[in-house]
């Protein structure tokens, strides 16, 4: 077996085998094949598309690559969470607490933002003194007591897929379902989870910018899910504007906080709310989503959620006390409020343009180097459908750079549509996609 036999069969159009798939990814990995050769594999892929078996076959040779995560000492159902990224999007902070206050087990790899904003580990370490460097057994013992930890994403977690998509980000591979899906799925599978709730992206702030490609590639990971033996379902959510009111980490921490204390935006508490749901369905907690709706509001409403997310700070060597305070966390020292030049209705806050103007703010990382500012960020106001008149307050921009502000704030402004007319605002849910079908919404 070699590797130009291998490249021709996908270059005219042939499904390759398990054998030849599982060759190509553990020589790549370890070195043994060059990238040119990869990077032409991976250019016939483009074009030539995978089909799901040869994706199911991907997806396993890469979750192979490295460790595969043991958490059967964990007692019940361990459902993963997994969101294709967004803005604004501090979901697993308050969910995660929701959950396990529901007493399904909340066992999170998480990782750092790179773009953007702040990844989940960057976000709860607005909170001094939590660290995400725990030993397995006390991530195992804080799991089943307490019903959640979060531990950083090791190196040997699916290795093949960071070396692949180091390769695909510099030959233009990117953005291929299989390739995407295969990504997602292999870094999921490896970390232990027994069931897997995706939250899919879409809109100009999401990877897939277009609805039927989000629902395509829900259906492609869910395929690979149930071929994997792992209860799999894709929720189709919107980022076409933030989620929530605030970007930035210390500011959705305390965003995540209110929503706990049933003080949250709309959407971002029913987001919270429907991935839960099928998160506690899926955990055979359950046996309907509307019970599981039920459930996620019980623990708002009666503050349950808001004591675990206290103990879960706590037991990381984080100051839970700011979970009571959360004006004690990370604070700018500046606060500017953007305001409406025009009378109109909001027609769109563009979600990506969002997210670039927190990056110039220092929210987020440019480089693997860059120093995060926890405390800078962007509040907003008023959201799409809402109406403004000028000089109302839109936004606030919290900094504590004068130059970086000035840059972030031209951005922002590019953010806003306003016009005349009222416009039809997007749903938060299109669809629900399980390994039965799909449902649109």
């Amino acid at each position: 077996m070699g590797m130009v036999d291998i490249i021709k069969k996908k270059k005219n159009g042939e499904a390759l085998t398990k054998e030849e798939i599982n060759y190509f990814v553990k020589e790549y990995t370890e070195g043994n094949i060059p990238d040119y050769q990869a990077a032409a594999l991976l250019m016939a892929i483009y074009f030539q598309k995978m089909n799901q078996e040869e994706t199911a076959f991907l997806t396993e040779a890469m979750m192979h690559s490295g460790k595969v995560v043991d958490l059967s000492a964990i007692d019940g159902i361990k459902v993963d969470k997994h969101s294709t990224g967004g803005v604004g999007d501090k979901t697993t902070i308050a969910l995660g607490a929701m959950v396990a206050a529901c007493g399904v087990p909340v066992a999170k790899m998480s990782g750092r933002g790179l773009g953007h904003t702040g990844g989940t580990i960057d976000k709860l370490e607005s909170f001094p003194g939590f660290s995400v460097e725990l030993s397995i057994d006390d991530f195992i013992h804080n799991v089943n007591d307490i019903k959640i930890a979060v531990v950083g994403q090791t190196q040997d977690l699916a290795p093949a897929d960071k070396t692949l998509y180091a390769l695909r980000d510099v030959t233009s591979t990117v953005d291929n379902l299989s390739l995407i899906a295969s990504s997602v799925m292999s870094k999921k599978l490896a970390a232990g989870a027994d069931a897997i709730l995706l939250d899919v992206k879409t809109g100009n702030g999401a990877f897939m910018k277009e609805i039927d490609d989000s629902f395509a590639l829900a259906k492609e990971m869910v395929a690979i899910g149930s071929k994997m033996k792992r209860d799999t379902i894709a929720v189709i959510t919107d980022m076409e504007q933030p989620l929530g009111f605030a970007v930035g980490n210390s500011l959705e921490v305390i965003e995540a906080i209110e929503t706990l204390k049933g003080n949250g935006p709309a959407d971002f508490t029913e987001l919270c709310i429907t991935l839960g749901s099928y998160m506690l369905l899926l955990a055979k907690k359950v046996s309907t989503v509307q019970q599981g709706r039920a459930e996620m509001e019980k623990v708002i409403s009666n503050r349950k959620a808001l004591e675990v997310l206290k103990t879960f700070i706590e037991r990381q060597g984080g100051d839970g006390n700011l979970v009571d305070n959360p004006e004690l966390l990370p604070k700018a020292k500046n606060v500017y409020i953007l305001k409406s030049n025009k009378d109109g209705y909001i027609h769109g806050i563009h979600a990506e343009t969002v997210g670039l103007s927190a990056l110039l703010l220092g929210a987020g990382r440019e480089t693997k180097a860059s120093i995060i500012d926890l405390s800078v960020g962007i509040v907003f106001r008023k959201k799409a459908g809402d109406e403004i008149m000028s000089g109302e307050p839109l936004a606030e921009i919290h900094y504590n750079d004068e130059v970086k502000f000035q840059q972030a704030l031209e951005k922002l402004k590019s953010a806003y549509t306003i016009e005349t007319d009222k416009p039809i605002v997007r749903p938060l849910v299109y669809g629900i996609v399980t390994v039965d079908g799909v449902e649109r919404l």
